[in-house]
């Protein structure tokens, strides 16, 4: 009887899994593993958010093993050490996979795959399932580039490649008795959970995407940016623990059509382009991707508005009120995420690294591909073709925020202030500006723009 050990990682599911299909198909019996590495905790890519989310999800699946006749195994330790002791003590003939992006993700594969092979083993790495076509599927023609630096192309490329079609999730899963497995970790048992964490698992990610395409994609492409009307999604943490296959979920959003479903595939398009900017350059994790000579600011003063950014202390609402979501949700919706990133690079001046390593702190949904290289973005540094780029809070609170509900609802210190006034409150007379416990605007507008124009010569407002 062979066996074959299915490694998981970022695809935390039943549907559409092309890993566990093809080890169902190829093995009379299969061994679900998934490995807590301990360097990707001791890096710091397990915090509590994370840590709680991945909780749900590994009880989640499971229970769905449980109820197709298998199980999950968890392990601790080196994920490489712990596949070989497993490979040896079930004598298991090959092990699945699904393909990472990041340097440690390659870097783990080829060190299990060599040494499998040096135990006369096979490894088998599936490219579809973290995301819906592959890194280096497409490539720019005639330019010897190993990826796509340039978003539009990339989309016009992407969007006429044929998808997999989507696989079912087995009957049955057949797991050979008597293999070790250690307790399932609990959310309850993580602290510094943010208060308002979503939940994990796939069962609430197909929930979830039924929702959105029953009733929210339609309207997608008009309310996306209202930063009151929460109409997004929610979908990313589920993308990022792989709860929910990019595959489905662009087969699905096709199906149901309209401009709303073809702004909505576009994001995922964006999803699949940053894994594929990281694939070929692992670096862009923690360098500059087009170097700019960007002279960060540094130092007591800057650190003290760091703080206060990181609090929601900044004097700006909509700043302050995407902040604050942040920290109660571990998560907050694309506009606020580039608000808040264009206020710490743009008009603070400060090092993207620095706000990007606040949002993986958070951030259910943060991995290095999507946080760091629209970090990127924002900043200037990366893939985007207009880096001197500034987004105003205030003109852009006034146009996502128009009511001001937004900030109300994450700023109740300015709770009866009415829009516009609510987006610039420094702007009240005296008096009245005394009646709010809100902090002044850390800097001037005009004074960071021109922090932005001394840093980076040539830059425009």
């Amino acid at each position: 009887m062979n066996i074959a050990v299915v490694l998981y990682t970022s695809d935390l599911r039943l549907h559409d899994h092309p890993p566990l299909r093809a080890a169902l198909s190829s093995c009379d019996q299969v061994v679900p593993l998934f490995v807590r590495d301990r360097a990707v905790e001791a890096a710091g890519f397990a915090p509590p958010n994370r840590l709680a989310f991945l909780a749900d999800c590994l009880a989640d699946l499971d229970a769905a093993l449980r109820d197709r006749g298998g199980r999950l195994v968890l392990r601790s330790g080196d994920a490489v050490a712990e596949v070989c002791a497993l490979v040896q003590e079930t004598d298991a003939d090959e092990v699945h996979m699904a393909a990472g992006v990041s340097g440690y993700a390659q870097a783990r594969e080829e060190r299990l795959r060599t040494a499998l092979e040096a135990r006369g083993r096979r490894l088998y790495v599936h490219d579809t399932v973290v995301t819906a076509v592959a890194p280096g599927a497409v490539l720019p023609a005639g330019s010897g580039s190993d990826h796509f630096a340039v978003f539009t192309p990339y989309l016009r490329h992407w969007s006429a490649l044929p998808l997999r079609p989507v696989a079912a999730a087995p009957r049955a899963v057949r797991v050979p008795a008597g293999i070790g497995s250690e307790e399932p970790p609990r959310r309850s048992a993580t602290a510094g959970v943010s208060p308002g964490l979503a939940r994990g698992g796939e069962r609430e990610a197909r929930r979830l995407l039924t929702g959105w395409l029953r009733s929210g994609i339609a309207r997608y492409e008009d309310t996306r940016d209202d930063l009151a009307a929460d109409a997004t999604s929610r979908l990313s943490p589920h993308l990022h623990f792989g709860t929910l296959s990019p595959t489905e979920a662009v087969h699905r959003a096709r199906a149901a059509g309209g401009p709303g479903a073809e702004a909505f595939v576009r994001q995922l398009c964006w999803r699949d382009f940053h894994h594929q900017v990281l694939a070929a350059r692992p670096g862009a994790a923690t360098r500059d991707y087009r170097g700019r000579q960007d002279r960060w600011r540094t130092g007591p003063a800057a650190e003290e508005e760091v703080r206060a950014w990181q609090d929601g202390r900044t004097g700006y609402p909509v700043v302050d009120a995407a902040m604050r979501q942040l920290r109660h949700e571990g998560w907050m919706p694309g506009r606020a995420r580039l608000l808040a990133a264009s206020f710490l690079t743009k008009t603070l001046y400060v090092d993207w690294r620095t706000g990007a390593r606040h949002f993986l702190d958070l951030l259910v949904d943060g991995d290095l591909a999507n946080n760091q290289l629209n970090w990127q973005w924002v900043a200037g540094t990366g893939t985007d073709t207009r880096p001197n780029r500034v987004l105003n809070p205030v003109r852009q609170g006034l146009r996502f925020d128009p009511d001001g509900a937004y900030v109300h609802r994450w700023v109740p210190e300015l709770a009866g202030l009415p829009a516009p006034r609510v987006h610039e409150p420094w702007r009240l007379p005296t008096p009245e500006r005394a009646r709010y416990d809100y902090p002044e605007p850390l800097c001037g507008l005009a004074d960071g723009l021109e922090r932005l124009r001394r840093g980076r010569p040539g830059a425009v407002s």
